[in-house]
């Protein structure tokens, strides 16, 4: 009898400590009823799109705002210059092209270009891309040297990049009912 006496009492501090600790950490928030919406939908819709919950049933948000590649002017007109070379990777997310190893038929029998294109900004700006060209030249053994190229077919290819990016903007601009030109144009 003794020890169920001691447990019951070690059960009920137990239990007043866990009910002062949880009113302490706020877990428990009295609400004023006027103020909360009593359809449950509602209120779920309302904490997901504040970013306080998730669902893991049921309807998706079926709108927002996105920005596709299709619609960045600068990626755009890369993709169209450099379509003339195969693609190794092309990741829109991690805002890089490059190609895979090419030839030309002026460059020599075992020359190879690879281009890489870093965008570094979503604007039409000529700080918005980092252009790199690599050029790998193999022997007969088919052992190659791969070395990064500095000439000046990188700053070619920029503005060739950023000429066809500014086209695109420009005609998406005209064909955009909505858009208003400024004023001192």
């Amino acid at each position: 009898m003794r020890i169920f006496n001691l447990l019951l009492k070690t059960k009920i501090i137990y239990l007043i400590l866990l009910i002062f600790t949880m009113n302490s950490c706020g877990i428990y928030k009295p609400v004023d009823a006027r103020k909360i919406d009593p359809n449950a939908k509602k209120r779920a819709e309302k904490n997901i799109q504040e970013g306080r919950g998730y669902r893991l049933f049921g309807e998706r948000n079926k709108g927002g705002t996105f920005e596709f590649a299709s619609s960045n002017p600068m990626w755009r007109a890369s993709i169209e210059l450099l379509d003339f070379a195969p693609f190794s990777n092309v990741d829109y997310s991690g805002g890089i092209i490059i190609t895979d190893w090419f030839t030309d038929e002026n460059s020599p029998e075992n020359e190879y270009l690879k281009i890489t294109v870093k965008f570094l900004s979503n604007e039409v700006r000529a700080d918005g891309l980092d252009i790199i060209i690599y050029k790998k030249n193999c022997d007969q053994q088919n052992k190659c040297n791969t070395t990064k190229l500095d000439s000046v077919l990188e700053n070619e290819i920029k503005i060739a990049i950023l000429k066809k990016a500014a086209e695109i903007e420009e005609d998406s601009l005209l064909k955009d009912p909505d858009y208003k030109w400024p004023k001192n144009l």
